[in-house]
């Protein structure tokens, strides 16, 4: 049994070559979400959230609503 094989051409498009190789290029390529928009250290929102849970009297089982809103009112978002 002889077996044959067949060369397939590759030719490069123009599509292909434009085309970004790797996901840190494209991150590049993005736009950013929020230009101009301030952003806060974890040490920032942590010691806000730490005063409403003293302001809050210390009460365990609310921490994701006191971060939510020292989040909220870092970027002036309150209500």
């Amino acid at each position: 049994m002889t077996e044959t094989t067949k060369k397939i051409s590759r030719k490069k498009t123009s599509a292909s070559a434009s085309a970004p190789t790797s996901i840190a290029s494209k991150r590049k390529a993005a736009p950013k979400a929020a230009e101009g928009a301030k952003s806060f250290t974890h040490d920032e929102i942590a010691k806000l959230a730490h005063r409403f849970w003293n302001e809050r009297g210390r009460q365990h089982g609310h921490d994701a609503e006191d971060w939510f809103r020292a989040e909220q009112t870092l970027l002036g978002k309150a209500s």
